[in-house]
């Protein structure tokens, strides 16, 4: 373990699709021993992690996270555990316990231990009567229990910040795409599922109907949203901190097809939706997020044409 300073990170859901590139970016900007990854998985199942310290790590056990950051000498938690939105609906109190008993594990800890915190929110927190573009402030009534437990995540970060001074921040994020690692679990999932089935089968069972449309990032601009996110001055977050809306791009499956079609020789895809029609049916086709511009000076960076074409080059390698 190096000496102690002011980047010692820890992050929680290290092995999932978000954390084990944030894992790896925080790792480039603060140096490997600095950032302790943990997860309740082993290791052992993402070698790309190998680079630096590893703890196994249940979020809802908080004497061993408070233990973990007292002697790792932690600043700061990024909290990425969670079970997303398909896998909610299928387990809904293992979804609860986990995503409102882990954010509590780690607001207390932040509490105890004066720490900085990113918690991640989701376009998920909207429900079927937000405006097809949703806008930052919105009535937030979500028809998952993800949803549910991601605006219960936003109440908590908003009570915490007001009552104990914790300064936590969070991202409304909207559906993520990489090739690095595997989706976890949510209903975007199609956009990267996509990507494999064309170039390892030529073909892809669409779960959702052709035009739907959702909002997506590439998760090179995920995980910088992130970081600028978590860098900039305390003064000039706004009342927006708990869930910022950030927006990439919307398109429909079918847009994304086509897409991928112009690019793999013979690619076909079937379009048959199942229960996760619901919930994309649920959410916003599009975000404003015009007030993380205005606060942070967000700005996405990948059109639909970089995104495949990233994708398809990444996979190819």
């Amino acid at each position: 373990m190096s000496a102690p300073g002011p980047n010692k990170i820890m992050v929680t859901g290290a092995l999932g699709q978000i954390g084990t590139e944030l894992v790896e970016e925080l790792r480039r900007k603060f140096g490997n021993d600095n950032i302790l990854a943990t997860d309740i998985r082993k290791i052992e199942t993402n070698p790309a992690l190998h680079n630096g310290p590893f703890e196994t790590l249940s979020v809802i056990d908080y004497d061993s996270m408070d233990r973990l950051v007292k002697e790792y000498d932690i600043q700061a938690i990024y909290h990425l555990a969670a079970i997303l939105s398909a896998t909610g609906e299928e387990k809904p109190e293992l979804c609860k316990k986990i995503n409102i008993g882990g954010t509590i594990s780690v607001l207390e800890t932040a509490k105890n231990n004066n720490l900085k915190i990113y918690a991640p929110s989701s376009i998920a927190v909207f429900g079927p009567d937000a405006p097809k573009k949703a806008p930052q402030i919105t009535p937030l009534n979500p028809t998952t229990v993800y949803g549910k437990t991601k605006v219960t995540g936003e109440k908590l970060a908003n009570e915490y910040w007001h009552n104990y001074g914790v300064d936590i921040r969070g991202l409304r994020y909207p559906g993520l795409i990489s090739w690095k690692s595997p989706a976890g679990g949510g209903t975007t999932d199609y956009a990267v599922e996509i990507f494999h089935a064309a170039l390892e089968k030529g073909h892809y069972d669409c779960f959702v109907g052709p035009e739907t449309r959702l909002p997506m990032m590439y998760m090179d601009d995920a995980i910088r949203a992130t970081m600028e996110l978590m860098t900039t001055p305390v003064n000039k977050i706004g009342a927006s901190r708990a869930g910022y809306n950030i927006s990439g791009l919307s398109f429909t499956a079918q847009q994304l097809v086509d897409a991928i079609t112009e690019r793999v020789d013979g690619f076909t895809c079937n379009f048959i939706p199942d229960k996760r029609q619901i919930y994309a049916d649920s959410w916003p086709d599009s975000i404003d997020d015009s007030q993380a511009k205005a606060d942070w000076g967000w700005q996405a960076q990948y059109n639909l044409e970089k995104i495949v074409d990233s994708m398809i080059e990444g996979l190819s390698d």
